[in-house]
C-alpha cells in the first residue's frame, strides 16, 4: 500500500500541462493561416500576369507551325488549371473564420491538408511533364534557325530548370507549408481537448 500511496504522490507531483490560451492560439493559427493565404494570394497574382502572357503570345503572334501553337496551348491550359488549383487552396483556407467555431474549423483544415497532399503529389507531376511537353514543342519553331549549340543549352537549362524545381525547391516549399499546418493543427487539437 505504501508504493502506491508513493506512486500516487509522485503522480500527482508531475507537473501540469500547460494550459493553452484560447485567444493566443486562435491569433497564431490566424496568423499562419494568413501567411499562407499571402503566399497563395502572391502567387496566382503571378500566374495571371503569366497566363496572360501566354494568351497574348499564342493568339497574337503567327507561328508556322501548328506544333508551337499546339506547345503554347498545352502551357496556356496546364497553367490554368494550376491557377484554379490554387484559386480553390486559398478560397478553402480564407474562408472560414477559426474564432467562430475552432472544432468545425479544425476539421477543415483537417481534410484540407489531406486533399491537398494528395492532389499535390500526383498533380505537380502532371504540371511539369505537361509544361515541359508544352515548352519543348513551342521551340521546335523559336530555335529553329539557332544554332545546334544553342539549342542544346537552352533544352539543357530548361531540363536542369524543372529538375531543380521539381526534387529540390519543391519538396522544401511543401515540407515547410506542412509543417506550418502541422503546427495549427496540433495548436488547435491541443485546444480542443482541453475542453473536453
Amino acid at each position: 500500500m505504501k508504493d502506491f500511496d508513493h506512486l500516487m504522490s509522485v503522480w500527482q507531483g508531475q507537473p501540469k500541462p500547460d494550459q493553452l490560451s484560447v485567444e493566443e492560439v486562435l491569433k497564431q493559427v490566424k496568423k499562419g493561416i494568413r501567411s499562407i493565404t499571402q503566399k497563395l494570394y502572391w502567387s496566382i497574382v503571378a500566374m495571371v500576369v503569366t497566363v496572360a502572357f501566354a494568351f497574348v503570345v499564342t493568339f497574337f503572334l503567327a507561328f508556322k507551325s501548328a506544333v508551337t501553337t499546339i506547345g503554347i496551348l498545352i502551357v496556356l491550359v496546364t497553367m490554368l488549371m494550376y491557377l484554379s488549383l490554387m484559386v480553390r487552396h486559398y478560397h478553402i483556407l480564407s474562408k472560414r473564420d477559426a474564432t467562430l467555431n475552432p472544432a468545425e474549423y479544425l476539421d477543415s483544415l483537417k481534410a484540407y491538408q489531406k486533399n491537398r497532399s494528395k492532389v499535390i503529389g500526383w498533380f505537380y507531376y502532371t504540371y511539369i511533364l505537361l509544361l515541359s511537353a508544352g515548352l519543348a514543342m513551342y521551340f521546335i519553331e523559336v530555335l529553329e534557325h539557332s544554332s545546334l549549340t544553342f539549342k542544346i543549352v537552352t533544352y539543357t537549362s530548361i531540363g536542369i530548370w524543372f529538375l531543380f524545381t521539381t526534387f529540390y525547391l519543391k519538396p522544401r516549399m511543401f515540407k515547410n507549408e506542412e509543417e506550418k499546418l502541422n503546427l495549427m493543427i496540433d495548436r488547435l487539437v491541443r485546444l480542443k481537448e482541453q475542453f473536453d
